[in-house]
């Protein structure tokens, strides 16, 4: 087999074969061993950027540490300020890898990687998609993905498509005519996994699930799917792998850093120990025990042009108590920490709160295929929804009551229907949006 992936990455200048090599020696460190890896790593980086980095310097205030702790806790505000003030010396803007994040914390900033880090990322990648038989030189890949829609931007991605052996269904207008065109290319396509945004790969189940239609009856080549970006209910999981005939699994990653989490094949959400440090800090960013949700903080041990250390990335989450440190397990990610109500009583609520306890109700019927709720005011929302029909009244007195039981009574609602839902130029849909 050509590795044409291996190539390409090899050709960009990142070091594959070297970082996969690396990765398997990390692998191979005993759980005895792991915390004293991670002390030296965590050391190691940190020493480097105090060295070497006079935006990290400037943040410290100091040119030495000896408490991991005494640390600052990196924002996203942190970093927006242009690229080259922020790089390690010896790294320029054309010596790195460099992208931006998506913006979906509303804190877009660009980022850097070496070229060593960001190969041992995808060797951190290539790692989890083996467990479930995915070869990145051999193995194609469905995805459901953005894609710029300028000339330029769109033939690179289509190239870079090509490269990685994928082919790109672009999610911003998901219709029931469209969706018909991308079934007849499982109908066509030796497809063996999918890969994409967890709300167009639900909608695309959904579409499935009208027409009774098991996507491995007309792809039978398909093995696994991964969803990623945005939040998986139990019960979208369920749907999917019914009317998608594999099993689906949920990463949770950044672009800035790497894949965070990934659920292994005994179903645990397994933590990325090998790259990435995660801890989970309270208000005060002091550490807090297992099993206790906190602030997700994350230190990036290989990344030497930027310093991503003891940085917040912007949601809350829990680790499971069964947790190591070569093995952390995340119990639940709860969302964005920016993403909350604010409510007339002075009660704080997580935004995903109002959609969880709605999508219990506006789905139940079949007709409503995806929704959104927009805080406007403190005691007002706007449900925009796409649905076949317009919600009954029986329907939203239902919503109402369970926010009433769930929340607080009081709350006003509009219900908009819409032919299709807003994405950001990236894709993603966000389910709760706060304006106040």
């Amino acid at each position: 087999m050509f590795n044409l992936f291996h190539l390409s990455l090899k050709l960009s200048g990142f070091p594959i074969a070297k970082a996969q090599a690396d990765f398997e020696k990390i692998l191979q460190i005993s759980e005895v061993d792991y915390p004293d890896y991670l002390e030296t790593k965590k050391r190691e980086i940190v020493e480097f950027h105090l060295r070497n980095n006079p935006f990290y310097q400037n943040l410290v205030e100091k040119d030495s540490f000896d408490n991991w702790t005494d640390l600052p806790v990196l924002t996203k505000k942190d970093l927006q300020k242009p690229l080259k003030d922020r790089l390690s010396k010896s790294y320029t803007e054309k010596t790195v890898f460099v992208n931006k994040t998506s913006g979906s914390s509303g804190d877009p900033f660009v980022f850097a990687k070496d070229k060593v880090a960001h190969a041992i990322t995808w060797a951190s990648i290539i790692h989890r998609f083996g467990w479930y038989d995915v070869d990145f030189n051999s193995s194609y890949q469905a995805r459901f993905y953005g894609i710029p829609l300028d000339f330029i931007g769109y033939r690179k991605e289509r190239l870079k498509d090509f490269l990685s052996k994928r082919y790109r269904f672009p999610i911003f207008d998901l219709s029931d005519t469209i969706l018909d065109g991308v079934l007849e290319h499982f109908k066509t396509k030796k497809f063996d996994y999918i890969n994409g945004y967890t709300s167009s790969i639900v909608l695309f189940g959904k579409y499935l699930q009208a027409r009774n239609i098991i996507l491995t009856d007309v792809c039978p080549t398909l093995k696994v799917c991964m969803v990623t970006s945005e939040m998986l209910f139990e019960e979208d999981k369920i749907l999917l792998e019914k009317h998608l005939g594999i099993p689906v699994v949920n990463e949770y990653g950044a672009s800035e850093l790497d894949l965070i989490a990934f659920q292994n094949i005994k179903n645990e959400w397994q933590v990325n120990s090998e790259t990435l440090f995660v801890e989970i800090l309270d208000e005060n960013n002091q550490t807090i025990s297992n099993g206790k949700e906190g602030k997700v903080v994350i230190t990036s041990l290989y990344n030497k042009a930027h310093p991503f250390i003891r940085y917040e990335i912007g949601d809350v989450g829990i680790l499971d108590e069964k947790s190591t440190l070569k093995k952390p397990i995340l119990k639940k990610i709860i969302g964005r920490s920016s993403d909350v109500a604010l409510l007339p009583s002075g009660k704080k609520s997580p935004g995903l709160t109002f959609y969880y306890v709605t999508k219990s109700i506006i789905e139940d019927d079949g007709n409503v295929k995806e929704f959104i709720v927009r805080q406007t005011k403190l005691d007002s929302f706007e449900i925009d929804y796409v649905s076949s029909v317009e919600l009954s009244l029986e329907q939203i007195q239902e919503i109402e009551k369970a926010i009433a039981k769930y929340l607080e009574p009081g709350l006003h609602f509009a219900y908009n229907r819409k032919e299709v839902l807003e994405r950001t130029k990236r894709g993603k849909l966000k389910q709760f949006q706060s304006m106040i």
